[in-house]
């Protein structure tokens, strides 16, 4: 999603607090709307403000055109479906009471894509024949197996990173992890070959 906040250009020093259009601060007030949108998730939803950028370059002039960009992500589909309402409601309610306009533009929705939970069993019987603690997971990432799943069974096997940190310079999972992972791929892939799929069975488990 990304909000266009429109508000009126004026001198920082000189205009009241009570008489201003401030596009920033109707941004700002959009930003926490995301959030609370994304911490009443019932089911592993996420909601992310990952740019504000306003036109004005100048430290004395309140800002009269701010773009804010911002992305929802859930496994639960119903939730998700009425994202775009809730947020959009909000959020123009909450800037016209600042006397500021908003304009929305939203991006392609990614569908919810779930598991095969023939992939989804075979993984688990791998695991555990070779003595592998494991729990299942939904995944907020977009892999291309998401594309996969369109051709043929997908599932997919997750390993431990650091603190979970992942897409930042502090990301890292030591080498037994990996080493552990390939060892449960392994036995997946040779439980795989024995197995017969209904390639249209699907696990509780999803990617967006």
């Amino acid at each position: 999603m990304v909000a266009t906040f429109t508000g009126s250009p004026d001198h920082a020093g000189t205009r009241p607090m009570n008489d201003r259009k401030d596009a920033m601060v109707a941004a700002a007030e959009a930003v926490l709307s995301v959030r609370r949108e994304g911490c009443g998730a019932p089911n592993h939803g996420v909601a992310t403000t990952t740019r504000i950028e306003s036109e004005s370059r100048s430290p004395n002039v309140v800002p009269s055109l701010v773009r804010m960009t911002s992305e929802v992500r859930s496994v639960d589909s119903t939730w998700l479906s009425g994202v775009r309402g809730r947020l959009a409601e909000e959020i123009l309610i909450n800037a016209r009471n600042l006397g500021v306009d908003v304009e929305f533009d939203w991006s392609t929705d990614n569908a919810v894509v779930q598991a095969h939970s023939g992939i989804h069993d075979v993984a688990a019987a791998a695991a555990d024949a070779i003595g592998i603690p494991w729990m299942p997971i939904p995944s907020g990432a977009t892999h291309d197996a998401v594309h996969m799943a369109s051709l043929a069974p997908m599932g997919m096997i997750f390993i431990p990173s650091k603190a979970g940190k992942s897409h930042c310079p502090e990301e890292w999972t030591d080498f037994a992890d990996i080493a552990t992972g390939v060892g449960a791929l392994a036995q997946t892939l040779t439980l795989l070959d024995r197995t017969e799929l209904n390639p249209t069975t699907l696990a509780g488990t999803a990617l967006n």
